[in-house]
């Protein structure tokens, strides 16, 4: 279990729309809900249903004591390890997903 203490996390936001979200967040907001882009595709997906919905915030790694490096390689891993790359799992654009065509 995490803690506000643990300033740097690594999150998987879930979105209605079945996508999920891994990203970084150095300050350890209760507020961080993914990406402005991945918010925005998010919004695309949701249409008309953006006035009410449910996200849920999952905390998969916290820390104190972490440099941003090792912030950006534990996010890079938990993106690949989720799947949150794979655009039919989620909208992370990096790293790359294996199968994307780019």
């Amino acid at each position: 279990m995490f803690t506000a203490d643990d300033v740097k996390q690594v999150s998987k936001i879930s979105y209605p729309n079945g996508k999920i979200d891994v990203g970084m967040d150095r300050t350890g907001s209760l507020t961080y809900f993914g990406s402005p882009s991945a918010k925005a595709r998010i919004a695309a997906d949701l249409g008309g249903q953006i006035k009410g919905y449910t996200a849920r915030k999952q905390v998969l790694w916290g820390s104190e004591t972490a440099v941003d490096a090792e912030v950006r390689e534990v996010e890079r891993t938990m993106i690949v390890e989720t799947g949150a790359n794979n655009p039919e799992i989620g909208d992370n654009l990096t790293p790359h997903w294996a199968g994307r065509s780019n």
